[in-house]
């Protein structure tokens, strides 16, 4: 059953506070289970793409980033990198998603790596090469940014600047649109509000007509649709296959947490709805704030399941969207896996009802870069 907007929901509320991976030995400013390649003994090493000022002008953002080769260096993990950028839209346009576009090296990119090389049967090891590097611009040979004009519908609104948090005062509002032009021009690209501005410095994103810079995420079509999707807790991914078992999407996920997990075992895609409204019911599941009695949340990108509601057949059940995307496997949900906007939209047209999704707990592997 596919429905065009309206599903009882019951899950899907993101858990504050809950801690990040661990960083690796190397140092609190490396990127998360990620490490870089060393080259060989005769060659220095390269750090241009690392630790090069970065670009302070639109121009200079797409001339730089297109060039940008292969990293040898590792950059800190609170450091923008127009290399990472760069492979970080690569991934995206090759269906092994990196989560939200932001320049910044952590375990999102590393998990897509590996999903790419799981992919293309390579070695999987989570680690990047000059070869993979050579493999993704050959596959992905467009520029990483794009120019693009703002549209009329980008900046009518309406818009919510202050979104409320408690789910009471969410009920009193008829649509969760986003809160300005901004969040919407960043998840139409996949990207980071802090690097739309940084790619854009004076930009407005008022007025239709302005050019701005963003990330170049158009898309090939998936090789195959899904015919079976696994939810691997350990890793924090949702993976996507084909009937003939090849891995065709890769998504970083939230999947459930320790006080309320995801389910165990298969369960099968039921309902599905497209701009979900999310009735909140404390008495069933979980009880926000002060909020005793059921509420009805209208729909909207930042509604608390985000833009699509992919139904399970264990009832409250799903796979959804997120009002926060930088904070997808970085945080806990109330057992449901929890997926970027994007990606959800780009998975609801690949899945269908009967579509099994096994639950695997695994154990915890971990990815580097090379």
């Amino acid at each position: 059953m596919r429905l065009s907007a309206t599903l009882v929901l019951i899950c899907g509320t993101v858990l504050h506070g809950a801690p990040a991976l661990a960083a690796p030995e190397a140092g609190p400013d490396r990127a998360q289970a990620v490490g870089v390649d060393a080259p060989p003994a005769d060659k220095p090493k390269t750090t241009a793409a690392i630790s090069d000022p970065l670009p302070t002008t639109r121009e200079e953002w797409v001339a730089v980033t297109r060039a940008a080769t292969f990293p040898r260096a590792l950059p800190k993990q609170s450091q923008v990198s127009p290399a990472i950028v760069k492979l970080q839209i690569m991934l995206d346009r090759v269906h092994a998603s990196p989560g939200v576009i932001d320049g910044h090296l952590g375990s999102n990119v590393a998990k897509a790596i590996s999903a790419f090389q799981t992919m293309r049967n390579l070695s999987v090891n989570g680690v990047l090469n000059q070869a993979i590097w050579d493999i993704l611009e050959r596959e992905t040979p467009e520029p990483p940014l794009m120019a693009y004009a703002i549209a009329v519908e980008d900046v009518a609104g309406p818009f919510v600047p202050d979104m409320p948090k408690d789910y009471g005062a969410l009920a009193t509002l008829y649509r969760l649109a986003y809160r300005n032009p901004v969040e919407l021009l960043a998840e139409k690209f996949h990207m980071d509000e802090d690097l739309l501005r940084r790619l854009n410095p004076g930009a407005t994103f008022e007025t239709p007509g302005e050019t701005i810079v963003v990330a170049d995420v158009r898309q090939k079509k998936a090789r195959a649709k899904v015919a079976k999707l696994v939810a691997d807790k350990s890793t924090k991914q949702l993976l996507g296959y084909s009937a003939t078992g090849e891995l065709v999407v890769a998504y970083p996920a939230t999947i459930g947490s320790r006080d309320l997990p995801s389910p165990t075992g298969v369960h099968l895609i039921g309902a599905i709805a497209v701009n979900p409204e999310y009735w909140y019911r404390p008495a069933v599941n979980f009880q926000q704030g002060d909020n005793t009695k059921a509420l009805r949340i209208a729909p909207g990108p930042n509604n608390p399941v985000g833009s699509v509601w992919i139904g399970l057949d264990k009832p409250t059940y799903g796979i959804h969207g997120t009002p926060e995307p930088s904070r997808i496997d970085k945080t806990n949900s109330h057992g449901c896996i929890r997926l970027t906007n994007w990606d959800v939209e780009e998975l609801v047209k690949l899945v269908q009802p009967g579509v099994p999704v096994e639950f695997l707990d695994g154990v915890e592997v971990t990815s580097s870069i090379r």
